[in-house]
């Protein structure tokens, strides 16, 4: 096999000794090290195969300009060349894995640079703050594994134990990867779904039938990451086509909930060119923590979905305004695509009752005046694409062949 090399991001002038244990670690473990200094000063530690001036030129300044920066400006510059860096080392085959190690700056910029990598090439970081809510950013849509360090940065033979453990992750994910090869020639055209427990019911016979065709489907969890996951796949060339039953996410990006995936939300297929079919599924709410919900939303409906997440039901004018996000995006596209639409509700909740946050009985979750607006202004400002509106409900047999066939006409050549 040729040489294995993993990437090795550490600030070297506060985990120089700790950066130095996990290259040995490596070494040991049957790969090369290539060590890559993030420190945002300039000092005189050894050892780097990348110093932090070099990676600071590669951003676009250098180290001593670097130091004149507060620590966030430094820290952007830092990780724009680190990540074009991995960026092309990866893509010429110089590196076949990362690994980084530090606290909560350290963590931030290594994993942000990790993310700028295709998904699966194996990434692994051993933080201080892997057992923290930040997880959530750090990782995102990406797929790095956090190893938390337990103790914070100094060697002892705890730390040496979480270290050590991840060095030897990393390198058997890297000799795998590579022993494995890249063919993809032989592989079934990959499916993107985006998925929920409320639209679980369409997004399951669609997947079923398209594996018994032959395909490969791949769900995203419409909870923020996996609405990010979906559209970095489709940017890559990943995907051959988007069923996007839960667009979900749209919701909570329109009133700053819980499970937003940010703001290139249904841009990726479209700018791709991919085959989709588009589901309003689950709109008919946003997400909040239980006892975190904004004052300005106290007098909603709302339904407590588990200890955690408080489901507010959408009202007309969210459903106007998420009529002409949905139009404006799919405007864009370079593909074709259909909205299928389900006038008789967005998600199961419809058999449910909303009640205020006082727990008070506030009515039905069926409001099918309040979800046509959504129809209604979409097919206004849509100028492009095809829309069905259907008489079912989004989890109805029938509903899901019809997403289905109009998905297998989209992939026709």
């Amino acid at each position: 096999m040729a040489d294995v090399t993993v990437a090795v991001l550490a600030t070297m002038d506060s985990k120089g000794a700790e950066a130095q244990f996990v290259c040995d670690a490596l070494t040991r473990a049957g790969v090369t090290p290539w060590l890559v200094d993030l420190s945002l000063r300039p000092h005189d530690t050894a050892g780097a195969d990348m110093t932090g001036g070099e990676l600071a030129a590669a951003g676009g300044t250098d180290w001593e300009g670097l130091a004149a920066l507060d620590r966030n400006r430094a820290a952007e510059i830092m990780v724009a060349g680190g990540a074009s860096i991995l960026r092309e080392r990866s893509r010429a085959g110089a590196i076949s894995a990362v690994i980084g190690l530090g606290g909560a700056n350290g963590t931030s910029m290594a994993c942000s640079m990790m993310r700028a990598l295709p998904h699966l090439v194996p990434k692994a970081m051993v933080s201080a703050v892997a057992a923290t809510a930040a997880v959530q950013w750090y990782v995102a849509e990406s797929d790095i594994v956090m190893f938390p360090s337990i103790g914070d940065f100094t060697l002892n033979r705890i730390t040496r134990g979480v270290l050590d453990n991840a060095a030897n992750a990393i390198a058997s994910m890297a000799l795998a990867r590579a022993a494995g090869g890249s063919d993809k020639s032989d592989e079934p055209p990959l499916i993107g779904i985006s998925s929920f427990g409320g639209t679980a019911g369409c997004v399951d016979r669609v997947t079923e039938q398209l594996l018994g065709m032959g395909y490969e489907v791949i769900h995203f969890h419409a909870s923020g990451p996996g609405g990010k996951a979906l559209e970095s796949l489709a940017a890559q060339g990943e995907l051959a086509g988007v069923v996007d039953i839960t667009t979900h996410e749209l919701t909570d990006l329109l009133v700053d909930g819980v499970y937003s995936a940010g703001d290139t939300r249904l841009t990726a297929a479209s700018a791709a060119g991919l085959p989709q079919v588009i589901v309003p599924g689950a709109i008919d709410h946003s997400n909040f923590w239980v006892g975190m919900v904004p004052e300005k939303f106290a007098d909603r409906e709302f339904f407590q979905y588990n200890a955690q997440n408080l489901l507010m039901r959408t009202n007309a004018e969210e459903c106007a305004a998420l009529g002409r996000l949905f139009a404006e995006r799919l405007n864009q596209s370079a593909g074709d695509f259909t909205v299928v639409i389900p006038k008789r509700g967005y998600s199961e909740h419809t058999k449910r009752r909303t009640h205020n946050l006082a727990g008070e009985d506030a009515g039905a979750w069926d409001k099918p005046d309040v979800d046509a607006t959504f129809a209604a202004v979409l097919r206004e400002h849509l100028v492009k694409g095809r829309v069905k509106e259907l008489d079912l409900h989004i989890n109805d047999a029938e509903f899901a062949d019809v997403c289905l066939h109009s998905f297998l006409r989209l992939m026709k050549p």
